[in-house]
This record gives structure tokens, sequence and C-alpha cells, in this order.
């Protein structure tokens, strides 16, 4: 299989949406399960609950759960409020959120109390972006919203980009109007698989969405996840990565396997600097990350960091590469934007 191609399916009877790059799944995203928390992008009318000073936030309530809103000062217990669920909450921990809340659709991020409108910094041809800044500027707002055009926008036909922004904006209003009351509530949902890869997966644009019943089996993205299930995932050249998620960090160990010539150690540790994107994606993984990178001259530390650099820009997740600690190890630090992939949801 060439190109890109995004497949839309169901596994274990819940929505899911996988892309291939190559012949290779490249990622995949599945609905969450019953009792799983809520995921990035899901907006409650929030009640806030108490300040929790040392940890400079307060605790709010969203129905039934606990959320931690960072930053918090200044909030009086009662007070409701919208928040925006931020990242995925960790066992037995609140549920992240934020009350810088954000309306994404396939083209446009609107940002309600954040005036001001900007176009992708990746679209840059000068006339796409007068003419977009031109469209956007027509439809904007006059009050405090502000607005951000996708990268899609650029191929996106000028009705069907106008449609979406303002469909966008009166789904801002509706929401924003909301956020008064007397008890937390739901207010919208984060986007089910199918729809997040529809908005989401357009870099680079899909030659072929597959929509038919059964397109994981006959495509190989079952395979491909069964793979999953071991933690060890082989590289080019030989070498291989392991992957193993703890309750405190995940933690990340390259092997040369059988090569032992001199050159062995830099080689694996490139191949896994490009491969460790996809795994921690297509694992749902997110955190704090240790990696054990095989043996190497200090010398070749600027080369393989380059490499990561390089590997971690074209990947969607936010990702801070820390450095190496004292004991040679190198540290990142991922956001937790989607559910850990877990054997009860592999096939």
């Amino acid at each position: 299989m060439k190109g890109c191609m995004i497949i839309l399916d169901h596994l274990n009877g819940r929505r899911a949406a996988a892309r291939m790059v190559e012949g290779q799944l490249d990622d995949f995203t599945l609905d969450p399960d019953e009792g799983d928390p809520p995921l990035p992008g899901a907006i409650f009318r929030a009640i806030v609950d108490r300040p929790v000073k040392g940890q400079g936030g307060a605790f709010v309530k969203l129905g039934g759960m606990q959320g931690f809103l960072r930053g918090g000062g200044g909030r009086r217990p009662g007070q409701s409020l919208l928040v925006q669920v931020s990242g995925v909450a960790e066992p037995g921990k609140a549920v992240p959120v934020t009350d810088r809340v954000l309306f994404k659709s396939r083209y446009v991020i609107v940002s309600p109390g954040a005036p001001g409108l900007n176009i992708a910094r990746s679209i840059r041809d000068e006339e796409i972006r007068a003419r977009l800044r031109i469209l956007a500027e027509d439809l904007a707002p006059a009050d405090q919203t502000g607005m951000i055009l996708r990268s899609a926008a650029a191929d996106a036909p000028e009705d069907e980009l106008a449609e979406d922004i303002a469909e966008t904006l009166a789904l801002a209003e509706a929401i924003t109007a909301e956020r008064t009351g007397d008890a937390p509530a739901l207010l919208i949902d984060a986007p089910d698989a199918h729809h997040l890869a529809w908005r989401d997966w357009s870099d680079p644009a899909p030659d072929e969405i597959i929509t038919q019943p059964g397109g994981f089996e006959d495509l190989g993205v079952l395979d491909a996840l069964a793979d999953l299930a071991d933690p060890e995932a082989d590289l080019p050249g030989g070498g291989s990565l392991v992957v193993e998620p703890t309750r405190a960090l995940i933690a990340v160990d390259v092997n040369t396997g059988n090569d032992t010539s001199p050159a062995a150690g830099m080689k694996a540790n490139i191949a896994a600097a490009r491969a460790l994107p996809r795994q921690l994606r297509l694992r749902g993984l997110g955190g704090q990350i240790t990696v054990d990178f095989a043996p190497m001259p200090k010398k070749d530390r600027k080369a393989l960091e380059q490499a990561l650099r390089t590997a971690f820009r074209q990947d969607a997740t936010e990702t801070s590469l820390v450095g190496w600690t004292p004991l040679g190890h190198y540290e990142l630090q991922r956001k937790r934007d989607r559910i850990p992939l877990r054997r009860r949801d592999l096939p």
C-alpha cells in the first residue's frame, strides 16, 4: 500500500480510526471504554470546589468526577466557569482542565476571550495567506473571540471554509452562553475517533479514506495492533526498542541486537530516535519518559539530539526534550492526550 490511507472502523464494539502511511500503521485512535475518564476537548460547566495553594490551582466539580484547574487563583468556592479537559487523568487523580477553552474544527480554532486572527505558519504562500485573511476578517466576530486558521484551510473550497468557520463560531457562542449555572454539566463531549481522524489527520493528506466494515482486518491494521501487545519493537538494522510503562514513568530501552561493531550503538540509537514518536503515539503513552540509549561516545550525543528533535517535530503531541541525566539516560516529557492502549483494547 502506497501513500496515506485512513481507515474508519470499529474495534471491540467501539469506534476506531487508523492511519496507514506507506503500508505502516502511523496513528491509531479509539473511543474510550465505559468508565474511562473524559478525553481532551470535552467542555464542562464546572463549579469551583476549593483552592489548593500548594499546587497552584483549584479543584473543581465536573459532575460525578473531580477536575484540577491549574492556575485557578482568585476563584471562589461555588463559582461556575467554563473549562475544557486538557489531558488524560492518571488513575486515581483529578481530571486536568483549563479555563482557556478552544473550539477546534477541521479548518479553524476559535478562542473565546482571546481576540486576534492568526494563520498557521505552515501556510507560507503569501497569496493564500492574504486570501484566507480577507475571508476570515469578513466572518470574524466583533467581540473578544479569536480565530486561528489551520493548515488544512489552505486547500479548502471557499464556501466550505466559510461554512466551517460560521458553524464553529456559532457553537462557541452557544456553549459559552452556558457557562453560568448552579450545577456542573458536560456541555460538549470530546470528538469520537472517526471525527477526530477527519478533523486532524490532514497532514499528510490521505490518498484514500476507507469506511466499509472489515477495513481493519483487510488492510493489516489488526495485525499491526496485535504487535503492540509486545513491548519490544524491531528497528531497522537489527536493533530493537523496548517500551515499558510503569506507574511513575515510561521506561525505554534501546538494544543493538547481534551487531557488535563499534558503530552499532549510534546506529541503533538513531533508528530508535526516529521510531520513538510513532511507538509512543500508537501506544497512547505520555508523561515522563526515560530512555536508556545503547552505549555510544559522548561526542555523538549532539547528532542523536538532532535526530530526536527532527523526529518529534513531526509529531502532533506536545513533547519537551529535557536532556541527559547524570547517569546517561535521556528524559522527555510528553503530554497525555489519549488513553493508553491496553491489552483489553487490542484485537
